[in-house]
Order: structure tokens, then C-alpha cells, then sequence
């Protein structure tokens, strides 16, 4: 009996390492959702056509305000403004998907989990 006496040992060892282990990633979801919830309230700009179109996105990729200096509204030409927004629009969503992966690469050290942003 004494020869498994040193097993049960290294058994309560990996007992506790799991612990910890679970403990930490439970510390790491709290965190990951906390800065998600900030990230998610903080706002992008980006801009097209030197300024002319201007749009503001949210973290979560809400689109809170887009600005058009009216020297770029021509009825003309109708096509170039919708391009413009849309460049506009497309560039928003791609600084905030940055943001949120930067900061969530924060915490998991740069580990990419698919499906968490």
C-alpha cells in the first residue's frame, strides 16, 4: 500500500492544477466580457473622398452618425457619393472588428478563439 501512497500525491497535484486552471479561464471569460461590454460603447470614425464623408461606428458596429460636407453632394453624380459612404461605411466596420480583436487579443495573448469576435 505504501507504493501508491506517492500516486495519490501526484494525483491531488494535478487535482489542484486543474482547479487553477479552471479558475483562471473563468477569471479570463469575466474579463473577456467586460472589456466586449466596453469596446462595444467606444466609437470609430474613419472617412472617405479626404473627408468628405464621415462615419462614426460603435465597438458593436452600430452606425451612429454619418456627416457629408455638402460640397460632395453633386445630383449629378450620385454614384460617386453612394461609393464614398459606403467606403466610409466599410472602413467603421473594419476599425471596429480591430479594435475589438486588439483588445481581446489583450487578454487571450494574442490566441485567436473562433466564433468570439
Amino acid at each position: 500500500m505504501g507504493k501508491y501512497k506517492g500516486f495519490s500525491g501526484a494525483g491531488m497535484n494535478q487535482k489542484q492544477n486543474m482547479n487553477n486552471v479552471i479558475k483562471q479561464a473563468q477569471k479570463m471569460q469575466e474579463e473577456m466580457e467586460r472589456v466586449q461590454k466596453e469596446t462595444e460603447a467606444e466609437e470609430v470614425e474613419a472617412a472617405s473622398g479626404g473627408g468628405a464623408v464621415k462615419v462614426v461606428a460603435t465597438g458593436k458596429k452600430e452606425i451612429k452618425s454619418i456627416k457629408i460636407d455638402p460640397d460632395a453632394v453633386d445630383p449629378e453624380d450620385v454614384e460617386t457619393l453612394e461609393d464614398l459612404v459606403m467606403s466610409a461605411v466599410n472602413e467603421a466596420i473594419k476599425k471596429a472588428d480591430e479594435m475589438m480583436s486588439e483588445r481581446m487579443g489583450a487578454i487571450t495573448g494574442g490566441i485567436n478563439i473562433p466564433g468570439l469576435f
